[in-house]
């Protein structure tokens, strides 16, 4: 089963790619190497979300964020690469939850991402990973996910 297929099995299709919120590019790719910049849960080009979690939002509601997000890191990996099949495997994932000060449970939120690219790459989701809890993100989204991968 290809990757679309999987999402298909799991009642997702892959969205159109975000735009880049600002001057940057949505990735890049450097010889067997590439990076996506900061993947948000957007939907039709607006956010779906808003909020703090442990505020606003809960730990499920963060995942779902996390997940829309993972959804829009796999649009703009099938637009920058033109297919999947060159997709080696990702490498790292670093996550930026907005957060409450006392909110602890920054891991179990970004599950949301990295439990969606383990079913839909197999092996080729499995990524290291970074999160961290920030006061406030872009257009005040609860979630951003940036990852690097290898490619063929």
């Amino acid at each position: 089963m290809d990757v679309e297929d999987r999402l298909a099995a799991m009642g997702l299709m892959l969205p159109a790619p975000p735009a880049p919120v600002g001057s940057y590019r949505a990735g890049l790719v450097r010889g067997a190497c590439g990076a996506l910049s900061g993947q948000f849960p957007i939907r039709d080009g607006k956010p779906a979300m808003t909020g703090l979690l442990g505020r606003e939002l809960s730990v499920e509601q963060g995942q779902e964020a996390a997940r829309l997000a993972g959804l829009n890191m796999l649009a703009q990996l099938k637009h920058l690469l033109g297919t999947f099949q060159r997709l080696t495997g990702l490498i790292r994932m670093d996550g930026l939850v907005a957060s409450v000060p006392d909110f602890e449970q920054h891991a179990a939120v970004l599950d949301g991402a990295s439990d969606l690219l383990a079913a839909v790459l197999g092996e080729r989701g499995a990524h290291t990973r970074s999160v961290a809890g920030v006061a406030s993100l872009p257009m005040r989204m609860p979630i951003e996910i940036v990852v690097t991968f290898a490619l063929t």
